[in-house]
């Protein structure tokens, strides 16, 4: 007669199962350590799926906004720093012309008159890190200037001429739903310091002119100039305006960039705090887990080494 364990084939396969289960959180454990993250995918993560799916969605929307804001910055910060230089170029002429006036001496005044051209032309001519022209309107690949003299500028029938770009004003998006317009033409900023520039030289290209030839303002020169510092003025008014505009939509996009910055802070605690280990809670959950891992491997053992045997009486020896 054979002496059966006391352990059946179901409480083994029971206690089987427990070591698998126990391992298996044990495994998920380490790996969670190892990697830093709850799970490898999304099934893993359980009923908080969706909410991590959809954070990591909007926090990608959010970092493509940020980039687009950037870019929209710099232009902005770039035609700021520009428009404050056409302001100076028209401050210049405006004192130019005075000083013709209230000296009588208008021999310099064409030779800033040039100068202030070359330099406007540069500047609503400039270009960005592309390679596109900043004035352009839409036309980035079009030099928003047309004339390169004073003398082509002088022979234009209308200061519309002066000027090739477009009417499109740019736009990015910022956040959903949310736009910011910014970018100004040449031909915003620069056909009142043209028109200026091209009535100063077409006059001292006629009959009256020649203000390099002249010692002294005739009744004709000082009419004409008088009447140029009050048009050159309000040219400065003007150009404050624009430059106010532009100064406006940058600070929309600063602001637009720092509540972008907010929402990828906010993101990315969502998505940590679904995706991301908790360093001490998972050790103290390894540590239980080794802890009942060992205990059914203990008890297993421990059962299957057991037999009816363990338990029939100790004979003495002597006979009954």
């Amino acid at each position: 007669m054979s002496v059966d364990r006391i352990a059946t084939a179901q409480q083994s396969a029971y206690f089987l199962s427990q070591i698998n289960k126990t391992s298996a959180a044990l495994n998920t454990t380490n790996q969670q350590i190892a990697s830093q993250d709850v799970a490898t995918t999304y099934a893993g993560f359980g009923d908080q799926t969706q909410v991590l799916t959809a954070s990591i969605s909007a926090n990608a929307r959010n970092d493509a906004y940020t980039a687009a804001t950037n870019i929209a910055t710099t232009q902005a910060d770039m035609q700021d720093t520009q428009l404050t230089s056409l302001g100076t170029l028209v401050t210049q002429l405006k004192k130019a012309v005075s000083d013709a006036v209230s000296n009588n001496d208008p021999t310099t005044l064409m030779g800033q008159v040039q100068n202030i051209f070359d330099q406007a032309t540069a500047i609503l001519n400039s270009k960005d890190a592309s390679g596109d022209y900043v004035y352009s309107g839409g036309k980035t690949d079009t030099a928003p200037v047309t004339v390169s003299s004073l003398a082509g500028l002088v022979a234009l029938p209308s200061i519309s001429g002066a000027f090739a770009n477009g009417t499109d004003k740019k736009s990015v998006q910022v956040a959903d739903g949310q736009s910011v317009t910014f970018g100004i033409t040449a031909s915003d900023v620069g056909t009142g310091l043209m028109q200026a520039l091209k009535d100063i030289a077409g006059f001292d290209a006629g009959a009256s002119g020649n203000f390099n030839g002249s010692t002294s303002l005739s009744q004709a020169q000082n009419d004409f100039l008088s009447s140029q510092i009050t048009s050159v003025g309000t040219v400065a008014v003007n150009l404050n305006t624009a430059t106010a505009e532009n100064g406006y939509a940058f600070n929309q996009l600063q602001s637009a960039t720092t509540q972008q910055a907010s929402m990828s802070t906010l993101y990315a605690g969502f998505i940590n705090g679904i995706q991301k280990t908790n360093m001490a809670e998972a050790a103290t959950q390894l540590s239980l887990n080794q802890t009942a891992l060992q205990a059914v491997l203990q008890v297993t053992s421990s059962l299957n080494k057991l037999s009816l045997l363990n338990y029939l009486p100790v004979s003495n020896g002597s006979g009954g």
